[in-house]
C-alpha cells in the first residue's frame, strides 16, 4: 500500500497511513503531512506524506522544535496554528514564506495521546475561505485524536513509528489506490481536460503524452516516461520551470508559463493540477522575440534544481537568525546535515594556526579527541589543505580517502566526506566537514550549493563568534556592577532576582541593593537605567555606587536621591534613570521612601491584603538639578513584605500599567511567603517574564520577621 523515501524501510504503518489519506479527504485539503516528535531530540521528523512527492518536502524533512514554523509552533504551544493565505503567511512566518511562496492555506495541530506524539499538517489550495470554521477545527482535532490512537496502537504491539532517519513515506490521498499506470493516468488526463497533452504524476515525472506533445517537444514517448522534464528536455532544464510545476503541486491552482524549444519555437504550457497529478496542455504560440539569454561557459555546472535553491534558502533563512557559536552548530547539526543526506559533522575553528574542534555530531570523543587542535598543515585529514587553498574537497568512498589520506580512516568509519573551507574575504575561519556511512556521489548540483552553504555558514560563524566575545565581556561587567550577595540583616529575610532582556546583548540598566545602616535600620534600593547596553550598565554601576555611598553615611531617603541627581546632572548622561529607596529604622518600627519616577512598590501586610503603596515620584535622576523627591512614611508591622520592583516586571505591550501592577498584587497576596527565594521564583514565573523579554527585571522583596513573641512564628 505505501511506498518509501529513500532508506526507508516497509513497516506495519498500513493502518497509520489510511488515517492520514482519510483526514485529507474529509477535510477537503490537498496535501497532508505527519511529523513525529524525534525521541530525545528536539527535532521533528517527515513521516508520512500524502498528496505530494518526497522530494517537493526535501527542505522540510526535519523541523527543530525551536523554529518558527507552524508544525513546530503547534507542538511546542500545544495548540492548532492555521495560517488563511500567502499574506498572512509572509507576516507570522517569513522564513516558511520565502521557501514556501505560493498561494495556499495551512494548519497545523497537535497530536497528542498518552505521549505528546509530534503535528499533523494540512494544505489547501488559496481558493478555499481564509477563515476556519469551528467544525473544520473541530474535524481536525478529531483527526489528530485518530493518528494518536493509530500511534499508541502500534506501541502496544510492539510496532513503533518508524525511527527518524528511516525516510519519508509517501501515500496516495483518496482511497489509497497505488500509482496510476500509463492507461489509468491516460484516463485521469481525459477526464481533467477536453483535450489531451501529457500529463505528470505529483513526482513531476512524464506518466502519459500524446503523439502531439511528442512531436511539439521533439521527443519521443519511450524517452520521455518516467522522466522528469527538467532533466530530460535539455532546454528546460531551467529551475523556472521546475518552479512553476512547484506552485501547482502547492497550490493546487492551474499554471502557465511559456518556454522557447530551441532554435526559435515557442511553446505555451497550461498546468491542471489535482490529487492524482497534473495535466499539462501543450501549444505553440508562433514567433516571438527571444527574451535576453544567459550565456553559459561549456564547461559550467547545470542550475541547480529549484527544490534545492529552495532548500539552500530555508537554510540561508535559519542561519541568518543564529546568536551564538552553539546556535550555528546547532543549525547545521539539525538542519544542514540532515538536509544533504550525511549523517556525520565536524565543525572546527582556525585559531593559531590550528584547527580547533567546536561541535560535532555523529562522531566518537576519541575520534573528536584525536582530531581536535591539529596543524592547519595536518596530513591526516584534508581539512587542513582545504582551508588553506580554500577549494572543497569531496571523496565518494573510503578508497578514494585512501589514496591521498589514508590516516583519516584510522579517525573515522565514514565512508564518504565533503571538506567545506569556511572562508570570509579570504581570511580562513573554520572548515565544516559532512561525513556519511555509505559511499556518496557528489553530483555538480550539490556541490555548487554545498559551497555556497559554506560561505553561509562562514559567515553565521564569524558573527556568532563575535557576537560570544561580546556577550562574555558585557555579562562580566554585569556581573561586576551587581551585588555577588545581600548583607545579613537581623529580623529581615530578604530575596532578589536580576533577569536581563533576552533580546540585544542580555544586559541592562536594572540594579538592586541593600545596606546595613548599624543594627537598627536597613536601606534597599532598587533602580532602572534606559537602555540594554554596555552603556547602560556602566551608568547603572555609577547610579548604585552613589546611592550606596550616600546611604552608608546615614543620609535620609530624599537627600539621598537628590545628591545622587545632581551627580549624574553633572555627569550629563543621555540616559535617564528611576529609582526607588527605601530605609527600614527597626527601633522606629518605620519605613521611609522616595522615588525618582520609578513603579510604586507593593505592600503585603501579614494577613494577605495587598496594595502598591502611594509614594509621590519626583523626576526622573539626571533631568532637573535640584530636583525635590517628595518622603512617604510607613508603618513597619510585624510579618510585612516589601516588594521593590523595575517595570520590567510589568510592563506589557497593550497592556495598562496599573492593571499590570494590580495582577502582581494579585499573586503576591496569594502566594506563600514562607520561602521567600521560591516566592520571588513565583512572582517572575506567573507574571510570564521567564520566556522572551523585550526589558531586563530586578526585583527584590523584603520582609520584617523582627516580630514579638507569639506575633511571628514562622
Amino acid at each position: 500500500m505505501t511506498s518509501t523515501g529513500a532508506g526507508g524501510p516497509v513497516t506495519d504503518s498500513a493502518e497509520l497511513d489510511a488515517v492520514l489519506a482519510e483526514t485529507v479527504r474529509r477535510t477537503g485539503a490537498s496535501i497532508g503531512a505527519l511529523y513525529l516528535l524525534a525521541p530525545e531530540e528536539q527535532l521533528l521528523h517527515l513521516d508520512v506524506l500524502c498528496g505530494a512527492g518526497a522530494e517537493l518536502a526535501a527542505p522540510w524533512t526535519t523541523v527543530p522544535l525551536a523554529s518558527p514554523a507552524p508544525v513546530a509552533d503547534a507542538v511546542r504551544e500545544d495548540r492548532p496554528v492555521w495560517v488563511g493565505s500567502q499574506g498572512e503567511m509572509v507576516r507570522s512566518y517569513p522564513r516558511t514564506a520565502m521557501v514556501l511562496p505560493y498561494p495556499m492555506a495551512l494548519a497545523a495541530a497537535p497530536v497528542e495521546g498518552t505521549q505528546r506524539w509530534g503535528a499533523l499538517l494540512l494544505m489547501w489550495p488559496a481558493t478555499r475561505p481564509q477563515h476556519m470554521t469551528a467544525r473544520e477545527r473541530t474535524n481536525i482535532v478529531s483527526s489528530c485524536r485518530r493518528v494518536a490512537r493509530a500511534l499508541e496502537e502500534a506501541a502496544e504491539r510492539g510496532r513503533p513509528p518508524v525511527a527518524p532517519g528511516g525516510g519519508t513515506r509517501v501515500v496516495p490521498a483518496g482511497t489509497g489506490r497505488p500509482s496510476a499506470s500509463p492507461e489509468a493516468a491516460v484516463a485521469d488526463f481525459v477526464e481533467r481536460l477536453p483535450g489531451g497533452s501529457c500529463a505528470l504524476d505529483l513526482e513531476g515525472r512524464f506518466t502519459y503524452l500524446s503523439a502531439g506533445a511528442c512531436e511539439l517537444l521533439g521527443v519521443e514517448a519511450g524517452r520521455l516516461l518516467g522522466t522528469l522534464p527538467w532533466q530530460s528536455l535539455r532546454w528546460m532544464d531551467d529551475p523556472a520551470y521546475e518552479d512553476r510545476y512547484r506552485a501547482a503541486v502547492i497550490s493546487r491552482a492551474p499554471v502557465a508559463f511559456t518556454a522557447c524549444r530551441p532554435p526559435d519555437q515557442w511553446l505555451e504550457f497550461h498546468l491542471y493540477p489535482d490529487a492524482s497529478g497534473i495535466s499539462v496542455r501543450i501549444v505553440s504560440t508562433g514567433e516571438e522575440p527571444p527574451p535576453a539569454r544567459v550565456h553559459r561557459s561549456p564547461g559550467a555546472a547545470a542550475p541547480a534544481r529549484a527544490g534545492q535553491l529552495y532548500q539552500l534558502t530555508h537554510l540561508a533563512a535559519a542561519l541568518t537568525e543564529v546568536v551564538g557559536v552553539q546556535d550555528v552548530i546547532d543549525v547545521v547539526a539539525d538542519q544542514i546535515v540532515p538536509a544533504f543526506g550525511a549523517q556525520g559533522l565536524v565543525l572546527s575553528a582556525a585559531e593559531g594556526g590550528r584547527l580547533r574542534i567546536t561541535g560535532h555530531s555523529g562522531y566518537s570523543a576519541e575520534s573528536v579527541e584525536r582530531l581536535d587542535g591539529l596543524p592547519l598543515d595536518t596530513r591526516l585529514t584534508p581539512a587542513g589543505r582545504a582551508l588553506s587553498t580554500g577549494i572543497p574537497e569531496f571523496f565518494t568512498d573510503r578508497e578514494e580517502m585512501r589514496r591521498t589520506y589514508p590516516g583519516a580512516l584510522e579517525v573515522s568509519g565514514a565512508h564518504a566526506w565533503a571538506f567545506l573551507p569556511l572562508i570570509i574575504s579570504g581570511r580562513p575561519v573554520g572548515c565544516c566537514v559532512l561525513s556519511y556511512d555509505h559511499p556518496h556521489d557528489f553530483q555538480a548540483e550539490e556541490r555548487a550549493v554545498m559551497t555556497s552553504l559554506a560561505g553561509l555558514i562562514a559567515q553565521a560563524l564569524d558573527r556568532a563568534r563575535l557576537y560570544d566575545t561580546k556577550h562574555e565581556l558585557a555579562r562580566g561587567l554585569q556581573e561586576a556592577l551587581l551585588p555577588h550577595t545581600l548583607p545579613e540583616v537581623d529580623g529581615l529575610a530578604v530575596a532578589a532576582r536580576y533577569m536581563p532582556a533576552t533580546r540585544g546583548m542580555d544586559i541592562g540598566g536594572d540594579f538592586y541593593d541593600l545596606v546595613r545602616l548599624g543594627d537598627t535600620a536597613a536601606a534597599a534600593v532598587i533602580g532602572d537605567v534606559q537602555g540594554h547596553n554596555a552603556a547602560a550598565a556602566a551608568l547603572m554601576g555609577q547610579v548604585r555606587t552613589a546611592v550606596h555611598a550616600h546611604a552608608a553615611l546615614g543620609t535620609l531617603p530624599d537627600q539621598v536621591l537628590a545628591k545622587t541627581n545632581r551627580l549624574l546632572a553633572d555627569l550629563g548622561p543621555d540616559l535617564f534613570t528611576s529609582c526607588l529607596y527605601a530605609r527600614l529604622d527597626f527601633s522606629r518600627r518605620s519605613v521611609t521612601l522616595a522615588s525618582a519616577g520609578h513603579p510604586p512598590p507593593l505592600l503585603r501586610l501579614p494577613g494577605g491584603d495587598t496594595r502598591p503603596l502611594v509614594v509621590p515620584p519626583g523626576p526622573l535622576l539626571g533631568i532637573v538639578d535640584d530636583a525635590v523627591f517628595p518622603v512617604t512614611e510607613v508603618a513597619l508591622v510585624p510579618g510585612m513584605i516589601l516588594a521593590l520592583y523595575t517595570d520590567g516586571l510589568v510592563e506589557r505591550p497593550g497592556a495598562d500599567l496599573d492593571d499590570s501592577i494590580a495582577d502582581l498584587a494579585r499573586h503576591l497576596a496569594h502566594a506563600d511567603d514562607r520561602d521567600l527565594d521560591q516566592l520571588v521564583d513565583e512572582l517572575v514565573s506567573d507574571v510570564g517574564t521567564t520566556g522572551q523579554r523585550t526589558d531586563d527585571v530586578a526585583v527584590l522583596l523584603l520582609q520584617d520577621r523582627a516580630a514579638e513573641p507569639g506575633d511571628w512564628t514562622r
